[in-house]
């Protein structure tokens, strides 16, 4: 009797908890609006965005902080305190920072604008604005299981002196060359604008809540009808964006036990142009333009344009595609920060929104010391691929390797001096190769002091040429 007592309890707890998964791993979200701005007309979406964002966040488990209007100081003030909740919760977290509102591009550099902004010149905008890349790494310098940025930022630049020599849109923000674990996503394609929408939300705001609220969907998929969603919204003229870096798995709402349990599909394997163009032949376009939408590639573009040529989606796919392999060349010679490497740009895209940048920068460079030695200068390439690591404690002196290179004669070993209270090496004379051995040097045992604190300093997440410590200028 007991024993079937227990069984009629267990059997429907095991159906309701494989119907719905619990969730592992604490979730976190702060959620930005920025619309009150004061020296640029407000925005009206992002106040809305960020409330409905933080509503269906707080449906997916997470624990939500939501803000609005924010001053550069209070920014900057809310993600020191979300890095600290991060960091309290341990490193089982997923950080989520959803940010509505203003962003541009200085230099090559991503800044979410604050409402009490206004600068006069371009320099102003690193003085008044926050880095994303602060932001980023803020994320990374706590343990954490994953870091998820969404950007809904990237609306035109409302400054008319800067938007004359600043580029459009976003610079590419490459998560694979940052820390594991980490997913950003824009609301379009770098050096793009964004639309704000006509209604409650934006565009991107939109679609993401309506697939982010689909059960058992993982996070890539999601984030690909958020991209196919928003450039149908917008008859093709925006199309968002997603770098990742992910190692683990997510979903923003839980599925069933089946959905859960399923086996996820092999990544596809990327196709060539030819293979496109066979595939998207004879296809209705807006079928054809959906696959490209979804796939991302450029390839898949490329072939898209090819086959469309001059047709409106035929001309928005290579419009796209143009534009893409120009911010991938623009973060290139960003993450150089070389002359060379700028006037390469130039001499491939020599009048774009980012030429008065890459004139800049090239400018700027004049005046930064060259410290490469110059004995550097004069030693002769090498196949990096084959190059062992070398240590200088372990490299033979120039006089021994002369004699290394010369051929051993065997001859007599003569016997050495003596010295008191050491032991002489033994030299062995083996096939014409003299081999010495020495005594193991004497173990010294000393006692152990206090252990030594270790800081973790915000700038470590290795985000190259966008990002943080030991990047470009001082990080990216």
């Amino acid at each position: 009797m007991l024993r079937r007592s227990l069984l009629s309890l267990i059997v429907p707890a095991a159906i309701l908890l494989g119907a719905v998964p619990a969730l592992a791993e604490s979730r976190l979200a702060l959620v930005i609006g920025q619309s009150a701005y004061k020296s640029v007309p407000a925005l009206p979406n992002p106040a809305n965005d960020a409330r409905a964002m933080s509503q269906m966040l707080t449906d997916a488990g997470f624990a939500v902080t939501t803000a609005s209007d924010l001053s550069q100081d209070e920014m900057r003030a809310r993600i020191s305190d979300f890095a600290g909740q991060v960091a309290a919760k341990g490193a089982d977290t997923v950080a989520l920072v959803f940010y509505a509102g203003h962003g541009l591009q200085i230099d090559g550099e991503n800044y979410l604008v604050p409402v009490d902004v206004d600068p006069k010149r371009e320099a102003d905008i690193p003085i008044q604005a926050v880095r994303l890349n602060d932001i980023l790494n803020t994320l990374t310098s706590v343990p954490s299981r994953m870091r998820i940025v969404l950007l809904d930022a990237c609306r035109n630049n409302p400054f008319p002196e800067l938007s004359k020599t600043a580029g459009h849109g976003l610079a590419i923000v490459d998560a694979k060359i940052g820390a594991p674990g980490t997913f950003v996503s824009f609301s379009t394609s770098p050096g793009a604008e964004a639309e704000d929408g006509s209604g409650a939300n934006s565009p991107y705001t939109t679609a993401l809540l309506t697939s982010a609220k689909e059960p058992g969907i993982p996070i890539e998929d999601t984030f690909k009808r958020v991209r196919l969603a928003v450039n149908k919204a917008t008859d093709g003229r925006q199309t968002p964006w997603d770098s990742s870096s992910l190692t683990d798995d997510f979903r923003f709402m839980a599925g069933t036990a089946a959905s859960a349990a399923a086996t996820p599909a092999p990544a596809a394997t990327k196709r060539s142009v030819d293979e496109w163009k066979r595939e998207l032949q004879g296809k209705p376009i807006e079928v054809a333009n959906e696959l490209i939408v979804v796939d991302g590639t450029d390839e898949a573009y490329e072939a898209f344009a090819a086959i469309f040529a001059g047709t409106p989606r035929g001309l928005q796919a290579r419009d796209w595609l143009d534009r893409h392999r120009r911010m991938v060349a623009w973060n290139d010679a960003i993450v150089a920060n070389t002359a060379a490497a700028y006037r390469s740009f130039l001499v491939l895209y020599p009048d774009s929104d980012l030429t008065a940048t890459a004139r800049k920068m090239i400018e700027r460079l004049r005046y930064r010391p060259d410290l490469t030695p110059a004995a550097a200068l004069s030693v002769p390439a090498t196949n990096v691929a084959l190059a062992a690591p070398t240590c200088p404690c372990n490299a033979a002196p120039p006089q021994e390797q002369q004699k290394a290179a010369a051929p051993v004669k065997k001859r007599a070993d003569p016997d050495p001096p003596r010295r008191a209270g050491k032991r002489p090496p033994r030299v062995v004379v083996e096939d014409d190769v003299v081999v010495v051995r020495r005594p193991p040097p004497a173990v010294v045992y000393e006692p152990v002091g206090p252990p030594i604190g270790i800081g973790i300093g915000i700038g470590g997440g290795g985000y190259r040429g966008h990002y943080g410590g030991g990047y470009r200028r001082g990080g990216y």
